[in-house]
C-alpha cells in the first residue's frame, strides 16, 4: 500500500502507564514506515519531557497541570487559564506541523492537544489504557475517530461504534526468549534455582509496598524465597538509611529503579505490583502470577477495577491498600510456596493477554491518514 511521509502527533504522560505505551506506538509507526515523523506534546515538568527523548524522538512541553478535586476549588480557574494557554500554543505546533493525524494516550497534555486537533479538522485517535475510563479520554471521546482500549465493556464510556479492542502496548523488549534463568540470577546476584519474589511499586515507588518489606524483614530473612525490592526512586534515601540501621537481608535485593525489566520478570515467580494499566499487561503478557495491590491514589479509583478485571477470572489475588502492609508478605510466601497455584494464575493471566497491541494501534493510525491523504 501507497505511503507518503506521515506526520503524526502524540500527546500525554505523566506516569509510566501512559508514557510507555506512547513511545510503543511511535516505534510500531516507524517499524510499519521508518519515514514517518513524529513529535510528541508533554506537560512540562512531567516524566515524559525525559523519557520521550531517552527514547530518541522529539517532544514539546506545554504549561497544562490537572484539576484539583473537589472541582470547585478555587485554584481550577489558574488550571483553566493554563490549560486556554496550551492550546493556543499547541495550535500553533499544529500548524507547522501539519500532521495526519492526532494521537492521545491520556494525561493532561491530551487534552489540550486533541481538542486543538479536533478543531483543525485534524482526525484524532485516543488509547485508554485502564478498565474504568479517565476524564480527559471520557471528554475526548466524541471528538475521536477511533478509540482503542484494552478492556471489554468500555462502550458504558466510549461510543460503542468507534470503540476496537486492542489491549495495551507494552515495553517490547520484555519479550526476550532468549534468557534464560541462570543469566538472570547471576544478573542480581541471586540463586537460579529458589522461589523468586518480585516487588514493583512503580517508577516513582508505592510507599505501602515499601512498609510491607519493612515491617517484615525478619520474616523475608528466614524465608526460602528470595526478593527483587523496587523501591523507587522517591523512596530510596529513606530505605537506605533504615536498613543501614536493621540490616538488610542476604535473601533481598534493593534497587530505586531496575533498567533490565526483562531479567526481572525472567526470574520472578511471583509479582507483587501496583494495578496499573501497563502493569497488568505485561503481567499477562508474560504470564506472570501477581499479587495486586490498587493504589488508592488514583482518580476514579480505576486500579481496583483494573485488578478486579483479573481477578474475576482467578488471574491475579487483590490485596486492598490498607491491608498490604501486614499481610502481603506472608501471603506471597505462602503463594510462591503452591506450585499447582502458581501455575494456575500464571496461566489464567496469559488468557487474557491481547498481543501485537502498539502494531495493531499504529496501523489504525495510518488508516485514519490515508483517509485524509489525497
Amino acid at each position: 500500500m501507497y505511503m507518503e511521509k506521515l506526520r503524526i502527533i502524540i500527546s500525554g504522560g505523566g506516569t509510566g502507564g501512559h508514557i510507555f505505551p506512547a513511545i510503543s506506538i511511535a516505534n510500531a509507526l516507524r517499524e510499519i514506515n521508518p519515514e514517518t515523523e513524529i513529535l510528541f506534546v508533554g506537560a512540562e515538568g512531567r516524566m515524559e519531557m525525559q523519557r520521550v527523548p531517552a527514547a530518541g524522538y522529539q517532544i514539546i512541553g506545554l504549561p497544562v497541570r490537572g484539576l484539583l478535586r473537589p472541582l470547585w476549588k478555587l485554584g481550577n480557574i489558574s488550571v483553566l487559564m493554563d490549560f486556554l494557554r496550551s492550546k493556543r500554543m499547541v495550535k500553533q505546533t499544529l500548524r507547522d506541523f501539519q500532521p495526519h493525524v492526532a494521537v492521545g494516550v491520556g494525561g493532561y497534555a491530551s487534552s489540550a492537544t486533541l481538542n486543538a486537533a479536533y478543531e483543525l479538522g485534524i482526525p484524532c485517535l485516543i488509547q485508554e489504557q485502564n478498565s474504568y475510563a479517565g476524564l480527559t479520554n471520557k471528554t475526548l471521546a466524541k471528538k475521536a475517530s477511533k478509540i482503542c482500549v484494552a478492556y471489554e465493556g468500555m462502550e458504558r464510556f466510549f461510543p460503542k461504534d468507534r470503540i476496537l479492542l486492542t489491549g495495551n502496548p507494552v515495553r517490547q523488549n520484555l519479550l526476550n526468549e532468549s534468557l534464560t534463568r541462570q543469566e538472570c540470577a547471576t544478573a542480581f546476584g541471586l540463586h537460579p534455582t529458589k522461589p523468586t519474589i518480585l516487588l514493583l511499586g512503580g517508577s516513582l515507588g508505592a510507599r505501602t509496598l515499601n512498609e510491607s518489606v519493612m515491617r517484615n524483614l525478619s520474616r523475608i530473612a528466614a524465608s526460602p524465597a528470595q526478593f527483587i525490592w523496587q523501591t523507587g526512586s522517591y523512596y530510596k534515601k529513606e530505605i537506605e538509611q533504615l536498613l543501614d540501621v536493621k540490616g538488610k537481608p542476604g535473601n533481598l535485593v534493593v534497587t530505586d529503579f531496575i533498567s533490565r525489566m526483562d531479567q526481572a520478570y525472567c526470574l520472578a515467580d511471583l509479582v507483587i505490583s501496583r494495578a496499573g494499566a501497563g502493569s497488568i499487561s505485561e503481567l499477562c503478557l508474560l504470564g506472570k502470577p501477581s499479587i495486586l495491590v490498587p493504589s488508592p491514589n488514583v482518580a476514579e479509583d480505576h486500579q481496583t477495577h483494573n485488578a478486579m478485571a483479573l481477578v474475576n477470572k482467578d488471574a491475579a489475588i487483590l490485596v486492598r491498600d490498607e491491608d498490604a502492609a501486614e499481610t502481603i508478605i506472608p501471603l506471597a510466601l505462602d503463594t510462591v510456596a503452591d506450585t499447582e497455584r502458581l501455575q494456575q494464575l500464571g496461566q489464567n493471566a496469559a488468557a487474557l493477554a491481547l498481543r501485537d497491541s502498539a502494531r495493531i494501534i499504529a496501523q489504525e493510525v495510518i488508516k485514519l491518514a490515508q483517509q485524509k491523504l489525497p
